[in-house]
């Protein structure tokens, strides 16, 4: 059930996020729930004034205002912010930004992907990467990267359900299934 309340209002972030007349950069809505989902998340006293009952919304709204004035928030998430404070829903902050990250992601064709390599990439590497996986899936990827020795030489990507294996590893292992058959 918080779930399914979660995309209620993820959803309806979202569709006022690209509304053209709102002329506000999807990215940049993402970018700032998550910042005040992560200031949230790290502090404690923040998360129980904002959670307890005994702080009065206005007192909840003057708090996330200062916050948000802090952080450069744009009015329409800050509104929003408003939004989920007078319907006691911020105790949902996490859920809401996670949907509404991926809300936009689908919206405006962005896939994330999760990438690990037996090295440290650098900038130029990982720049190569996600351009090759864009042209690979014919979307926007944005890219995670880790790092993982067993790999020997190589990386693997993982987008959604798929796997694509480069890694040495893999390699080996697809060897030796195609010499035993």
């Amino acid at each position: 059930m918080a779930l399914a309340v979660a995309s209620k209002y993820a959803r309806a972030l979202a569709d006022l996020v690209l509304d053209p007349a709102r002329g506000l950069d999807p990215r940049t809505a993402v970018g700032e729930l998550a910042a005040l989902e992560r200031m949230v998340a790290a502090s404690a006293e923040l998360r129980n004034v904002l959670l307890s009952p005994a702080v009065t919304p206005a007192r909840k709204r003057a708090v996330v205002a200062r916050l948000a004035g802090e952080l450069d928030v744009s009015r329409l998430v800050l509104n929003f912010l408003y939004v989920i404070i007078d319907h006691r829903r911020i105790a949902m902050l996490a859920e809401i930004e996670q949907a509404f990250q991926a809300l936009i992601d689908e919206r405006t064709g962005c896939l994330e992907a999760e990438i690990t390599a037996a090295r440290e990439l650098g900038v130029p590497e990982r720049e190569n990467v996600a351009l090759r996986l864009g042209h690979l899936t014919g979307k926007t990827v944005r890219c995670r990267f880790a790092t993982n020795d067993s790999l020997i030489g190589g990386m693997v990507a993982r987008i959604g359900s798929t796997i694509y294996d480069g890694s040495v590893r893999g390699q080996l292992e697809s060897l030796r299934r195609r010499l035993t058959e």
